[in-house]
């Protein structure tokens, strides 16, 4: 009598990119025998309409299944937990992330907490409900982007299968994504989170110039919750903003309006080295 071999449970962490959403295709096609699959997007309520298209397209064409998870953002006694959204009931007007700032502050590079408190907690807590207590977190990074790889991988049981199993390179990514009959469309300096704050000036820059209606959003938290978040130091430095170098979304709409097309397209096409493209990995 042949032996039942037990399945080992496996997340997939769905960015909504194309790296992320070539893993996931590789992973559904080639592994169902090996592992109980889960794959998981969180919206942040601030997702390009794009990314959120992308991400129901591979659930139509491709049975990607994916579980839309929010943030549920609870009162000071009570951690981060979520709910269950779709396509159609998803948030587009930053409610989950306006909810986090509310409580927690405005990120920015000194507070980085918008991935921690938007992405990784209600991607925690579904697990909890799943209540799945052994399982390995599948990351789409790829071969040439090696050095995001999580230095705690092993310990978090988290497994990066395009550099392990399919050696894949942004070569590979593209190539297979002309081949379908959808894409994510977007620019590479867009990006999933429309304005997000990590990006490099001319990324902003050309954003602001292009659409400075998106950045109404992180205009109005600033004006909103500046002064919101714990630790006394926010008395020494005042409210604070999201961007570099203690930048407000004031001060990004007035650096664009003096940067010209040329001194804007040379810094573009500079920053593309610097990788903000698609999304914020959650596990790294």
């Amino acid at each position: 009598m042949k032996r039942k071999v037990l399945k080992q449970n496996l997340i997939i962490s769905f960015s909504g990119g194309k790296t992320s959403g070539y893993m996931t295709k590789l992973i559904l096609d080639n592994w169902k025998h090996l592992y109980n699959i889960i794959v998981i997007f969180a919206n942040t309520g601030q997702e390009h309409e794009e990314t959120l298209k992308f991400v129901n397209n591979c659930d139509k064409y491709f049975n990607f299944n994916t579980i839309w998870v929010e943030a549920v953002i609870n009162d000071k006694n009570k951690g981060t937990t979520f709910k269950i959204v779709d396509f159609k009931t998803a948030s587009r007007k930053g409610e989950p992330f306006e909810a986090m700032i509310k409580k927690y502050g405005i990120p920015n590079i000194c507070y980085p907490h918008c991935t921690r408190e938007l992405k990784l907690a209600p991607i925690n807590s579904y697990i909890k409900f799943l209540n799945w207590t052994h399982y390995k977190i599948a990351i789409g990074i790829r071969i040439d982007e090696d050095r995001r790889i999580s230095k705690k991988a092993k310990i978090n049981n988290i497994i990066y299968p395009l550099i392990t199993t399919w050696e894949s390179d942004i070569e590979d990514i593209n190539i297979f994504w002309e081949d379908q009959i959808f894409t994510l469309n977007i620019e590479q300096y867009q990006g999933n989170c429309i304005w997000c704050w990590k990006k490099t000036d001319s990324k902003h820059f050309k954003l602001i110039k292009e659409n400075n209606k998106i950045y109404n959003f992180p205009a109005r938290m600033e004006l909103m919750y500046g002064l919101n978040g714990n630790g006394n130091d926010l008395k020494d430095l005042g409210p604070r903003t999201f961007f570099r170098n203690y930048r407000s979304t004031i001060d990004m709409r007035k650096e664009a309006g003096l940067v010209t097309k040329v001194q804007l397209k040379h810094m573009v096409d500079n920053s593309m080295i610097t990788r903000c493209t698609e999304s914020c990995e959650v596990f790294l």
